[in-house]
C-alpha cells in the first residue's frame, strides 16, 4: 500500500504549468512538514516535501493555496529518474496529491481572501447544567 498523509505549510507559491499534449493542469509546490520529535535545546526541524497535483485538484491548489498557509495533503509517493543533457542521472521523490484540504481557518490564516476558509462560523458554548438533546 502506498498512502501518504501530510500536514504542513506551503514554503513557496504554487507553480502551475500545462501539459503540451493534453493541456492538463500540473501544480507543484513544496510543503514544510515539522518533524515530530525535537531534542531538548534544539530548534524544531522540518522536511520540505515536493507535492504534485494534477487536473482539477491542481487547479484548486493553484487557485486557493498561498505561501505560508497550512494545508493537509493525502496522496502517494512516486519516484522517478531522468538523464539530463550531459548524461547525468537525476532522481526525485515526490508526493502525488489525491486529496487536498485547508488545515486552518481563514481567521487563523489572517487572510483577506474570502474565496476560501470557513465562512459563517458560529461560536457556541454548552452550559454545564443544560440538558443535551442526545
Amino acid at each position: 500500500m502506498n498512502k501518504v498523509i501530510l500536514m504542513g505549510r506551503l514554503s513557496k507559491e504554487v507553480d502551475t504549468r500545462y501539459t503540451q499534449t493534453s493541456n492538463t493542469v500540473v501544480a507543484t509546490f513544496s510543503l514544510a512538514v515539522n518533524r515530530r520529535f525535537v531534542k531538548q535545546g534544539e530548534e524544531r526541524q522540518a522536511d520540505f516535501i515536493n507535492i504534485v497535483a494534477w487536473g482539477k485538484l491542481g487547479e484548486f491548489c493553484s487557485k486557493y493555496f498561498k505561501k505560508g498557509q497550512q494545508v493537509g495533503i493525502i496522496g502517494r509517493i512516486q519516484t522517478r529518474t531522468w538523464d539530463d543533457d550531459e548524461g547525468k542521472r537525476h532522481y526525485i521523490t515526490e508526493v502525488i496529491a489525491e486529496e487536498a484540504y485547508f488545515a486552518e481557518s481563514k481567521r487563523e490564516n489572517n487572510s483577506t481572501d474570502s474565496s476560501f476558509g470557513i465562512e459563517n462560523e458560529t461560536d457556541f458554548e454548552v452550559m454545564p447544567n443544560e440538558d443535551l438533546p442526545f
